[in-house]
């Protein structure tokens, strides 16, 4: 396993993957590789995301307070275009959002606290992995509006997001409470 910085305190780690005839094996997660990487944090829940079609949006989310997240996210089948928006004001990034593609050969992205999260699929039928360091909590949740015109995040065209109800209402970047 590699680390390489792609913005900010967010990292791409590249996974060693055994291929043969029967297909391929690798290590999705190990927290000692992690640990000689620099990543100390302890990820407790793992959550999985499946999406039909593509151009299913999810996002930009985060938690904040004793509930802030860390991500490590990986795609497990299908691909994504993924972007992560800096929330922390002390930054030299802050209001700053970085996007990459994301499929299963990627390896796993590394998002640190204080950043809001997003993605896009880029298929149908994308199953997406992602780890994170403290536990969901309704109660410290938020998000910002994936098509803040502020922000001008350039997404994939699609004729027609699918996009739910709660993400269509969260507030612009300019209305969220600074938490970081």
């Amino acid at each position: 396993m590699t680390k390489k910085n792609i913005f900010s305190d967010v990292s791409l780690v590249s996974i060693d993957k055994y291929i043969d005839q029967r297909g391929f094996f690798y290590e999705n997660y190990n927290k000692n590789y992690l640990l000689d990487l620099g990543i100390k944090e302890s990820f407790i829940q793992d959550n999985i995301s499946f999406s039909i079609q593509a151009g299913t949006l999810r996002g930009l989310h985060f938690q904040y307070g004793n509930f802030a997240q860390s991500k490590l996210v990986s795609v497990l089948k299908g691909s994504i275009f993924d972007v992560f928006l800096d929330l922390r004001e002390k930054s030299d990034t802050y209001g700053a959002y970085y996007s990459i593609s994301l499929d299963t050969d990627s390896g796993l992205l590394y998002v640190p606290k204080g950043f809001a999260h997003g993605f896009c699929t880029l298929e149908n039928n994308t199953l997406i992995s992602y780890k994170v360091d403290q536990i969901y909590n309704k109660e410290n949740e938020s998000g910002v509006l994936w098509n803040d015109p502020d922000l001008e995040i350039v997404w994939p065209e699609y004729n027609e997001y699918i996009i739910s109800d709660k993400d269509k209402l969260l507030p612009k970047f300019k209305d969220v409470k600074n938490y970081f």
